[in-house]
């Protein structure tokens, strides 16, 4: 059972107790992301969840770092598109622990000016590092056409030039406006008691900024399929084809996770068999899924030799086409549903994964959904429904396509 409690600032505490194992998955979590970044200002977001590890009003940077180290758990963080995540694991003594470090990084950042040049050049190090890796530009390209002219377009890392404008004095304004009561979930997932849980997060966070109220986020314009080549130092092409998709709102959605296992989920998927496995064309093909609050995208990822490019593309389309035209049998809907529920159990026995879900809850829907609720969604998608869905997205005119090609050598 997942219990909650509302504290009079306003975080919202979470939590799910499994007595069975030793330790606690424990998360802060912002409601706030790449998303919400104006342009000029494009990548704060990481760089504040970088920089508040670099010392705060009552630690230094190094024992921010051996905090949960030294009794043998860990201390991480990410930032997505539309929040950011402050993440620990420890033994279920180390709960208080936890709390207070996660806690202490976003209510007392200082944000040092001598540290802020470093960190930005790491910053630039990471973008270096993704700008190599082939997979990860042709899906920047692709999120650039279908959210083109909205932030959700924009890497999250953002871009040199505005991660090197940053001040410090923006990142403390970007903090107080957005690290506010109302935009935090405090979860945690493994042996953990929810009244401790909440001493600690009521205890920890007293020193949080007034809440200035949620903001609502700009929607994405207009949607314009697009073909776009980039070219690149690398020896394969890399593909995505599709299109816009749908929000985790939709009451659609649990029929387009379905789609996406059919069509790109595993070694059995339709295009694993009928690309890698009949042609040979691959090595590595599947189908993807972004779902966020407010919109959404869908394709398939390839690595392709650059001379089956053309081919390649027109199995994507006909696999598609065959989806829109047609419902799958009956054994192919059950042995994805299968799928989808084992993979979803399996990781449901790692509490850091327990911990995210219902983090992700909360800041989506203000509430949770049981498991078996989930699993009911899931065995209500019936064959018709896969089809109309994939008739409705995967229109040919609407599909975008991008791809990355070997640069010539001169």
């Amino acid at each position: 059972m997942v219990r909650k409690t509302l504290l009079d600032s306003g975080v919202h505490v979470v939590s799910e107790r499994i007595a069975a194992v030793n330790s606690v998955a424990a998360g802060l979590w912002v409601s706030t992301g790449s998303r919400d970044e104006p342009a000029p200002l494009a990548g704060i977001t990481h760089l504040v969840e970088h920089m508040v590890f670099k010392g705060t009003r009552r630690r230094r940077m190094h024992h921010i770092a051996r905090r949960l180290e030294s009794v043998g758990g860990y201390l991480n963080a990410f930032t997505a598109k539309e929040y950011t995540c402050f993440e620990t694991r420890a033994l279920e003594e180390h709960l208080v622990r936890s709390i207070d470090t996660v806690a202490d990084l976003v209510t007392g950042p200082q944000f040092p000016e001598h540290e802020l040049s470093n960190e930005k050049g790491v910053v630039l190090e990471e973008m270096k590092m993704y700008a190599d890796t082939p997979d990860d530009v042709v899906l920047e390209h692709f999120e650039d056409i279908v959210y083109a002219g909205h932030a959700l377009a924009h890497p999250v890392l953002g871009n040199a030039d505005t991660v090197l404008a940053v001040s410090r004095s923006d990142l403390v304004d970007w903090l107080e406006q957005r690290y506010t009561p109302d935009r935090i979930v405090v979860a945690a997932s493994g042996n953990v008691k929810h009244e401790a849980l909440v001493r600690a997060a009521r205890r920890a966070l007293v020193d949080l900024r007034e809440s200035r109220g949620m903001r609502t986020r700009t929607a994405v314009g207009r949607y314009v399929p697009q073909r776009r080549e980039v070219l690149r130092p690398i020896s394969q092409a890399h593909m995505v084809m599709g299109c816009r998709g749908l929000s985790v709102h939709h009451p659609k959605r649990a029929a387009l996770i379905v789609l996406r296992t059919i069509l790109g989920g595993g070694m059995s998927s339709r295009l694993n068999q009928n690309i890698r496995e009949k042609y040979g064309f691959c090595y590595n093909v599947s189908a993807f899924l972004n779902m966020y609050s407010d919109t959404g995208d869908f394709g398939v990822y390839m690595g392709v030799d650059p001379a089956a490019v053309d081919k390649a593309e027109r199995l994507i389309r006909r696999e598609y086409a065959k989806l829109a035209s047609r419902p799958v049998s009956a054994r192919m809907l059950k042995h994805s549903k299968n799928q989808i529920r084992g993979a979803l159990l399996i990781g449901l026995e790692n509490v850091t994964n327990r911990m995210a879900r219902i983090a992700r809850q909360e800041i989506f829907f203000g509430k949770q959904k049981s498991i078996d609720r989930t699993l009911e969604e899931l065995g209500s998608v019936q064959a018709q429904d896969v089809q109309d869905l994939a008739a409705s997205l995967l229109k040919p005119k609407e599909l975008s396509c991008v791809v990355v090609l070997p640069a010539p050598t001169s």
